[in-house]
């Protein structure tokens, strides 16, 4: 019954901070982003092949999904790949919450499908994975992933979906140097074994992994990531030096480094792209081979670092 396998570029682009207000300091990333740049990203990146483009309704409550259609404008839908999401905190209250969220979606994206469609976190996975087969079933929705599920929650979905022909096909965690806790459950090698695609997010940490902030320099006060992480810049000096000299020699930045290390252990990192340059970085990290001593090598400089990046909306992998 399923269609065609799902295939996707080595690395998706993400649209979190499109769905800003606009207004500097109101958006999550506190970023001021322009109609001309942002079509300049999307120009850079298609020709580029990097053409899946991944949001979220709760991406600034579907500014996100309509700022993306708006700088797709004039690329055939066959050209690149939509990725959205149904977040169940956000559900309606009508007969059918799943449908009706994803037609408000469609409807900003000026589309009739979803190459990937995904529930965002496992609230009620018997509940909010069956409404996802008529979908399925109606071409509406092409492929189905899972954000923020740990390894039984996986199973559950899969086996909703199995009995009526589809499976998950994509699983997409918080996953980084600082953060491999899918990793030690398991949940890679589940995903290798079973031809399921593992999308990495935050893996460069909201910037914490770039090398361009440290105690000297943190994150835009007011922001909430510098809630998040400026209180451990102090504990990753080791690690991003590291991966600023690895990537010094190859002519590539840290940031560089954390995306071609999330490409080296097999899965699709999704990267927040909001400048043309932004997109240079993924073409570079897409050229780096890291050898098995480097990678090593950043792990344990990670380990050593000990902190916990943990979101507050993820639970225990």
């Amino acid at each position: 019954m399923t269609g065609k396998a799902l295939t996707v570029p080595a690395v998706a682009l993400g649209t979190w901070a499109w769905g800003d207000s606009g207004e500097a300091g109101e958006g999550y990333f506190g970023s001021r982003l322009s109609e001309s740049g942002l079509r300049e990203v999307v120009e850079k990146a298609q020709s580029n092949g990097l053409t899946l483009w991944d949001t979220a309704v709760a991406y600034g409550m579907g500014r996100s999904e309509a700022v993306l259609a708006q700088a797709l404008t004039g690329y055939h839908r066959s050209e690149y790949q939509l990725s959205t999401k149904f977040t169940p905190q956000l559900a309606g209250d009508g007969d059918d919450p799943v449908a009706d969220m994803l037609e408000q979606s469609l409807d900003r994206m000026r589309t009739d499908y979803v190459d990937l469609f995904w529930i965002h976190n496992p609230a009620d996975v018997a509940r909010w994975t069956p409404p996802l087969i008529p979908l399925l079933k109606s071409g509406k929705i092409r492929h189905v992933g899972v954000s923020n599920h740990n390894m039984e929650e996986i199973a559950l979905a899969d086996q909703i979906l199995g009995e009526a022909g589809f499976r998950v096909e994509a699983v997409q965690n918080h996953y980084s140097l600082l953060y491999r806790s899918s990793e030690r459950a398991g949940i890679l090698d589940h995903c290798r074994e079973h031809d399921v695609r593992f999308f990495s997010y935050l893996v460069l940490e909201q910037g914490a992994l770039t090398g361009r902030y440290s105690p000297a320099r943190p994150l835009p006060e007011g922001s909430d990531r510098a809630a998040v992480y400026n209180g451990i810049l102090p504990r990753l000096g080791a690690l991003t030096d590291r991966m600023g000299a690895i990537g010094k020699d190859r002519g590539a930045s840290a940031a560089d480094v954390a995306t071609a290390w999330a490409i080296a252990k097999g899965t699709t990192p999704i990267i927040g792209v909001t400048k043309a340059g932004h997109i240079d970085g993924v073409v570079r990290a897409l050229g780096i081979e890291l050898a098995d001593e480097e990678i090593a090598e950043l792990e344990a400089l990670a380990d050593a670092a000990d902190v916990d990046t943990r979101g507050w909306w993820e639970h225990e992998m």
